[in-house]
């Protein structure tokens, strides 16, 4: 596939996209967040993309919406500009039905922010930051930002950080449990690939279903989830990938997963 703002490289299972406008530190213009949109709604297509790796090309990973590319359109409407751009790419994310690795390479700031958030996992060099840079020209956190951070870190620091605009470097986001991982620069790419060479060969219809539970779970109540499980452990034992599981511990070997 080729894009206008974005990178795409497919390689035995994975599907690497990267925000490819280094020279503005991939901040978001209008093309570049439909182009998202349709990347996203190929790999969910894709059968032989197993899992996803969301980047920046260049020292940052997202600085957000381009205010200058805004700027020269005029006076738009937040909220068309939500629904249209933003949103469907925050919705395709969570319900993309395989993981997706954000490879933190640099800043993430306002929307840039909370596309990082949206991933499953979220791998970040030293020298990544992440900031609700929202407050700081007088908005409020959108793109996913007010769903997320809450959960993660507690709504007494979520306040903290989306009312101050405060700049949370990549180790303190470990201790806050913003992302999973941080490493040195020179090893993003090693720890990003620990990721993907398991989720390349892991049971990926199971691990969409536990994606969509782990979605569901944030609003559901414990009775209304006990009858969640049982409804996605009967479609994840009906798969192939539990038939060749059950089999390769019977015979003592290595199971080979096929995704489906």
């Amino acid at each position: 596939m080729d894009f206008q703002f974005l990178t795409y490289v497919k390689n035995e299972g994975v599907a690497t996209v990267s925000f490819n406008r280094p020279e503005v530190y991939n901040a978001l213009n209008d093309g570049i967040t439909y182009e998202l949109q349709d990347v996203l709604k190929a790999i969910a297509k894709d059968d032989e993309v197993r899992v996803m790796v969301l980047t920046g090309v260049g020292k940052a990973f997202c600085s957000g919406q381009d205010l200058k590319d805004s700027s020269k359109q005029g006076k738009r409407s937040f909220m068309d500009s939500l629904h249209k751009r933003y949103n469907p790419i925050v919705a395709a994310m969570r319900s993309l039905p395989k993981p997706i690795v954000c490879r933190l390479n640099g800043v993430a700031a306002g929307a840039g922010c909370s596309l990082a958030l949206a991933c499953d996992i979220i791998v970040a060099s030293e020298e990544a930051t992440l900031i609700e840079v929202f407050v700081n020209i007088g908005l409020v956190p959108d793109s996913g930002s007010a769903y997320f951070l809450p959960r993660l870190v507690g709504m007494a620091k979520a306040f903290e950080l989306c009312s101050m605009g405060q700049r949370v470097k990549a180790r303190e986001a470990l201790q806050l449990g913003l992302v999973n991982k941080v490493v040195a620069p020179a090893e993003l790419d090693d720890a990003v690939k620990q990721y993907t060479d398991y989720f390349a060969v892991a049971p990926t219809k199971a691990i969409s279903l536990i994606k969509k539970m782990l979605n569901k779970s944030t609003t559901a109540s414990l009775d209304e989830m006990l009858e969640y499980e049982a409804y996605c452990q009967e479609i994840a034992g009906s798969t192939h990938d539990h038939k060749e599981g059950v089999q390769a511990f019977l015979e003592k070997r290595k199971p080979v997963f096929l995704g489906k």
